[in-house]
């Protein structure tokens, strides 16, 4: 039995197929179809081979078994230098396939329907196509396998001249488990959160590479930022460059790290962040003066760092950004005038996403990654409620330094422990960030505040576990403080505060963050 030069096809994703069978066709191959692949390709003139004949059986239940066949898969897998594989084909009467180009049922798109119902996603899991690409796979000495439609050109270059190298041919063996891969990782996620599966046995991921970057943190590292497969509403991965150079590792850190303040308001907002702490934040009735405050709590922190604000960027507001030298800024759309004003520096990254929404839920999970290992944690989407306040103190706070207290502890929240922030009218003072112990985390703060602390308010990222922390207060002016409670040397805290007529609330609610 002479073998003849055969290509298997069949792909949901129909670009440019059509000029990729004709090019095997002209080079001598006899082209293998199924279903709408073979229609599309019978519809521009090019002769197949309908998989129902080469297998004698035909097609069956709605198309769920076409190509699971011993035609198809003992043609793919037969090793051409092992002569009993090769004695068995002849045996069988079965030809060997060359080529496999195939890709998969359109499942991401099925799920990215909001209505899609499970049935709808179950029709959508491909089982021959990734049958077939893991068969040729395995048998990449001897055939060239397909998944990416961007490859056609090249491979039909290569075959007209002589054929693919050994690396070449592993090189698409690669992209095909990776590819694979990634699809039964979106059906495995898409099922675990249906059946509501919070932390799996085992856990895979599906990332897209959104883009290769200049560096890492440092320019001596290599760096690339991936995506999700379905990123959450108002995620960095949305926003769209309108101008400016690329963005760089540490630039989509911190980026990151200032949406997650700025969801946390609704009024006008302006959030200033440095090396992913908060450098200064402010709401106010316009966003142009929400970021003139913001900027007046710490003016040398803010240079070089990002701006994100929760309100289109109008030319008022550009022109205060414009004064200043900072890398980025991120609203929800910019006017004309603003673009006109900004745009003039060219380095500056004006980034737009149009939804800024509000806290995201627990269940977007965080991740750390460490060495040899992976740390998941539920998002820390908690503040406080009314039922945690525990009025600890002699004085109350007053209603208007309860909303300070509030506006403080938010902020803590988003600040490297140990973390203390002082706040006063809607701004932050100052910002004591990612100490050794709590004391120098205060100091750092009132330090940073200078005059302005006196009358603010003070937050703790986690309990005082000595009495330092609230003399600093008393020392420094601070009319009221709010942080966890829990320590042994609570009583000595509250004392403190009480001899000197200084509020403190107890809210329960830890908020270290590393």
């Amino acid at each position: 039995m002479t073998m003849k030069k055969r290509a298997l096809i069949s792909v949901s994703d129909k670009t440019g197929v059509v000029e990729f069978a004709g090019g095997l066709a002209a080079l001598g191959y006899e082209i293998i179809s199924t279903g709408g692949t073979s229609a599309a390709l019978e519809t521009a003139g090019i002769k197949i081979i309908n998989i129902s004949d080469l297998t004698g059986f035909p097609e069956c239940l709605d198309g769920r078994v076409k190509t699971l066949h011993p035609a198809v898969h003992a043609g793919l897998l037969a090793v051409r230098s092992n002569k009993g594989h090769m004695a068995q084909l002849e045996k069988l009467s079965i030809n060997t396939i060359d080529v496999v180009a195939v890709n998969l049922y359109p499942f991401k798109k099925a799920i990215s329907d909001p209505g899609c119902t499970l049935g709808h996603a179950v029709e959508n899991i491909d089982i021959g196509g990734p049958t077939m690409l893991r068969s040729a796979a395995k048998n990449y000495q001897d055939v060239a396998v397909i998944c990416d439609p961007r490859d056609y050109g090249e491979i039909l270059d290569k075959l007209g001249k002589g054929g693919l190298d050994g690396e070449y041919r592993l090189r698409l063996m690669y992209k095909v488990f990776a590819h694979t891969a990634e699809y039964d990782s979106l059906i495995s996620d898409y099922l675990r959160k249906r059946v509501g599966v919070r932390y799996p046995e085992h856990i895979t991921f599906a990332y897209e590479k959104a883009q290769e970057l200049r560096y890492g943190e440092n320019p001596h590292q290599n760096a690339a930022f991936y995506k999700e497969c379905f990123p959450y509403p108002g995620a960095v991965t949305d926003a769209v460059q309108l101008h400016g150079k690329e963005l760089s590792y540490n630039n989509i850190a911190d980026a990151n790290g200032a949406l997650d303040i700025l969801r946390e308001f609704s009024e006008p907002c302006a959030v200033a962040v440095k090396h992913s702490n908060p450098c200064g934040v402010a709401v106010a009735e316009t966003v142009a003066e929400a970021f003139r405050r913001a900027n007046a709590a710490d003016p040398i922190s803010i240079f070089g760092g990002i701006i994100a604000v929760n309100r289109p960027v109008d030319a008022e507001t550009a022109e205060e950004i414009s004064k200043i030298f900072i890398e980025i800024v991120i609203a929800p759309d910019f006017s004309e005038a603003a673009l006109e004003i900004l745009t003039k520096k060219p380095n500056l990254r004006l980034l737009k996403l149009a939804s800024i929404p509000a806290p995201l839920k627990p269940e977007t999970a965080e991740m750390k990654k460490v060495l040899g290992g992976l740390l998941i944690q539920d998002r820390d989407t908690a503040l406080y409620g009314e039922q945690d306040i525990r009025y600890v103190t002699k004085r109350k706070p007053t209603k208007a330094e309860l909303k300070e207290l509030r506006f403080a502890y938010t902020l803590v929240k988003h600040t490297k422990s140990n973390a203390i922030v002082v706040a006063k009218d809607g701004a932050s003072v100052g910002i004591g960030t990612g100490q050794t112990n709590r004391i120098w985390a205060a100091r750092q703060a009132i330090e940073h505040g200078g005059a302005n602390v006196r009358g603010a308010v003070m937050a703790s990222d986690a309990f005082f576990p000595f009495p330092d922390c609230a003399e600093a207060a008393v020392a420094a002016g601070i009319t009221a403080i709010i942080q966890p409670g829990g320590a042994k040397a609570d009583a000595e805290s509250i004392a403190v505060c009480d001899k000197h007529g200084i509020a403190m609330i107890f809210v329960g609610v830890r908020h270290f963050k590393h």
